[in-house]
């Protein structure tokens, strides 16, 4: 007789077999599942994201209507997929990809809404988007009455006036009158899209939409990661911050405080987000004569199509793929003239592995001519990960999209670069002209990192409750004050809705992604030029900041081994394909950017400018009647009484 030690063993030992052998068999039965839920999930998106260009460049009531109805089908069947996915034991498949393949599947997304609620809410955000991209206004001394002058619109118009214009009071015209062509008008849609989106969260097992935005990167301390990051670079935006302002003050006078936030109209951009547009009259050495790029571009007769084909070709000296013919047959690289579109510059994915697609109101400008190649940084993700199952065609997180055209730009940028286009002409880098380059791209780069931290910081307090609708607009001005050191140049009130005149608040666009690009586009940059005999720590000859990888395949090489991954890995693994390094790290910006900070600190000590801000003057309130009283009280400071 067996001992019933052996007994017992021998029933856990047929038990676990018989179990495992289940699992087995549902695995099985799960990859068939995928392979065709994975051809629905293709056809799906071609469908939606058809419909979606249609409507983005053309701005119709037929073509929202249309875009409204497929996403409303394609969402009814994604709700059915998820069904199905739910009632298998994916958590306890033995193969990691193939969890990874359902956890995908799992997350619905706003899909899990009741049909109607869904059309609502994508309603709500075409709705958004169209009183955005329409909204016009009049230049200042005009009113509506005056008919055809009263046509501004945000780009080219406005842009332009706030990159030329050093006038100010058309400043502040244009700044307060795009914020009361949108805000207002957006503000109530803004609060039912909150309530919808946060519901669609709830659904997905979320407790809002800020944890459903974050769980795409994998990590439950992300937060704090990036908390740790904004610390790491705080020092940096410091001296910047302090230098501007100096030279703000130096050009305008009181409209600037000596030791006040900087009025947000004066820096160029409609945002505040970046300041490159002001570098003119503030350059560190502003005797040195300039390469303007715009000019050059101009004066060798680039087009919007010269200007992409210049970046398609860069992309395949390292090794990249040219773009396909459908690209140029399909994309729209300038404004059309016949017709209302959203002029937000966007990459597209079609999802049928050859129909990729750029939409950009291109200018001639140094700008745009860096733009591009931005925008065809997406592109060429779209192909190297083309392969990849749908679920798995989107960046290791969203970051890393955003991160791959900034990483060549940093290469394009560079004299070195543009000597070679032909764009320079001057056969050696004098280091003066180096350092005002650096500045210059400091006004870009430097200056945008509070901005795209502090952006979401107001999303997450919105969506989980913490900040009230009534406090909407205050919140938004106590965190730029905050982070930036930016004020408005008139005081506000609750019943304007400044955040609405940010393109990607109003359409649902997560913006954390920019200030992780920002971060690790220079982390990739550092490894790919040591890659590429480029760059050495600590030898002058080699710096971070004169490095270009074009026709380095050895680079492009590596670059293509993290692309072709897509989402397949978490992304620390994909991060490790290029750094070696599974944590973001800022030192490869301050590292690129140490001979600015150096001379900022030096100049900042010199002109004895204070460094930091004390709270601002203007003030934020409930009503206008109360923003009347505040003013008549001389009421300082940010209060939401």
């Amino acid at each position: 007789m067996l001992p019933k030690i052996f007994i017992i063993g021998l029933i856990h030992l047929l038990t676990v077999l018989a179990k495992d052998a289940s699992i087995e068999e549902e695995e099985y039965e799960a990859r068939n599942f995928l392979a065709v839920l994975n051809k629905q999930t293709e056809k799906d998106n071609n469908r939606l994201t058809k419909a979606n260009w249609a409507y983005a460049s053309n701005l119709t009531e037929n073509n929202l209507k249309n875009q409204l109805a497929i996403a409303a089908e394609v969402a009814k069947n994604e709700k059915e997929a998820w069904q199905r996915v739910g009632q298998y034991n994916w958590k306890s498949f033995s193969d990691p990809s193939l969890r990874r393949h359902f956890q995908k599947y799992s997350v619905l997304g706003t899909s899990a809404l009741p049909e109607e609620k869904f059309k609502q809410l994508n309603k709500i955000i075409s709705d958004m988007e169209a009183i955005y991209s329409k909204a016009k206004i009049c230049p200042r001394g005009k009113k509506e009455t005056d008919g055809e002058e009263c046509k501004l619109g945000l780009e080219p118009e406005l842009t332009n006036i706030l990159a030329k214009s050093r006038d100010s009071e058309e400043l502040k015209h244009v700044w307060v009158e795009w914020r009361n062509a949108v805000g207002p008008k957006c503000r109530s849609l803004y609060e039912q899209y909150v309530n919808l989106s946060n519901e669609a969260a709830r659904l997905n097992n979320f407790s809002d939409t800020s944890q459903y935005w974050l769980d795409d990167y994998e990590d439950p301390d992300f937060k704090n990661q990036i908390q740790s990051l904004w610390e790491q670079l705080n020092p940096l935006y410091l001296q910047i911050h302090a230098y501007v302002r100096f030279k703000l003050r130096e050009k305008y006078g009181d409209i600037v405080t000596e030791k006040g936030p900087i009025p947000m109209h004066l820096l160029g951009n409609m945002w505040g987000q970046s300041w490159h547009n002001i570098g003119d009259f503030m350059l560190p050495y502003p005797d040195v004569v300039d390469n303007d790029l715009t000019e050059e571009l101009r004066k060798q007769n680039y087009t919007a199509t010269k200007i992409f084909r210049t970046a398609e070709e860069f992309f395949k000296s390292i090794n990249l793929s040219e773009m396909p013919d459908t690209f140029w047959q399909r994309s729209i690289l300038e404004k059309p003239a016949d017709r209302e579109i959203v002029c937000h510059a966007s990459a597209w994915d079609f999802y049928d592995q050859k129909d990729f697609r750029i939409k950009q109101c291109t200018e001639v400008t140094g700008e745009h001519f860096i733009t591009a190649h931005h925008e065809m940084g997406h592109i060429e993700y779209f192909i190297q990960y083309k392969d990849q199952p749908v679920k798995f065609r989107e960046g290791a997180n969203d970051g890393f999209h955003e991160a791959i055209g900034d990483l060549i730009a940093l290469s394009v940028e560079s004299t070195k670069h543009l000597r070679k286009l032909g764009l320079v002409h001057n056969e050696k880098d004098d280091p003066k002209q180096v350092l005002n380059h650096l500045f210059k791209l400091g006004l870009s780069k430097i200056t945008f990192l509070p901005f795209g931290y502090l952006m979401d910081l107001w999303r997450w307090d919105v969506f989980s409750g913490k900040t009230k609708p009534d406090d909407y607009n205050c919140k938004w001005w106590e965190l730029r004050e905050k982070y930036q050191g930016v004020e408005p140049p008139v005081d506000r009130s609750e019943e304007d809705f400044d955040p609405a005149g940010k393109y990607h608040i109003i359409a649902d666009v997560p913006y954390l992604r920019y200030f992780i690009s920002f971060v690790i586009q220079f982390q990739f940059h550092r490894s790919l030029c040591e890659k590429a005999g480029q760059y050495e720590p600590n030898n002058l000859e080699k710096p971070l900041h004169e490095c270009d990888i074009y026709q380095n395949q050895v680079a492009g090489n590596t670059l293509k081994q993290m692309l072709a991954m897509g989402s397949s890995k978490p992304w620390p693994q994909a991060m490790e394909v290029i750094t070696g390094q599974r944590r973001m790290d800022a030192s490869g910006i301050l590292e690129y950017f140490k001979p600015l900070q150096t001379w900022l600190e030096q100049e900042n000590k010199k002109n004895n400018a204070h460094v930091g801000w004390e709270p601002s003057k203007k003030v934020c309130v409930r009503t206008r009647q109360e923003l009347n009283e505040a003013q008549k009280n001389n009421t300082t400071a940010f209060s939401q009484t």
